[in-house]
């Protein structure tokens, strides 16, 4: 992983930095977006828990149809474009074997990611999302490259 600055964000957070920052997490069903500028070098990250906000209480950007728009319009206000930024989509993990595919909030939040960038026609440049381990994500702002470390099962329990 890269030493220096590196901000890490929590279920629910959506952070936007510059190079040679970093933004970092961990993921186990929950989903980052990362979104990078290509001209601009500017890169942006949420993190979300749940794919739908019911409408129930506060909109919060732990559900992704409220943190990838909010990702989005952030980076807009930066001065991108949809044609200048490039996403990455991670996690989504199946983290409890044997539970019903109605239950898959994983695969949920991973499709809910795909749906709203197909509809911001932001094109997903790389991925690594599903199956049954946890990830450690840092995104490299200099680059807008992605390390990645898979987790093992008993690093993933507390979070999201």
């Amino acid at each position: 992983m890269i030493q220096g600055c590196s901000t890490f964000i929590h279920v629910g957070q959506v952070h936007i930095d510059s190079a040679p920052s970093a933004i970092s997490t961990v993921l186990g069903s929950c989903v980052a977006v990362c979104l990078y500028d290509v001209k601009l070098g500017i890169g942006g990250m949420n993190h979300y828990l749940l794919p739908f906000w019911n409408g129930n209480g506060l909109q919060s950007p732990k559900f992704g149809n409220i943190a990838i728009p909010k990702l989005i319009e952030a980076m807009m206000e930066q001065g991108s474009t949809h044609t200048t930024l490039e996403a990455k989509i991670f996690g989504g993990a199946s983290m409890n074997i044997g539970i019903s595919d109605s239950m898959m909030i994983g695969q949920k939040n991973i499709m809910v990611a795909k749906e709203i960038l197909k509809e911001y026609k932001i094109a997903i440049a790389a991925e690594d999302v599903g199956g049954q381990n946890g990830r450690k994500i840092q995104f490299n702002l200099e680059r807008g490259k992605v390390l990645l470390k898979y987790t093992s099962r008993s690093d993933d329990s507390d979070r999201g």
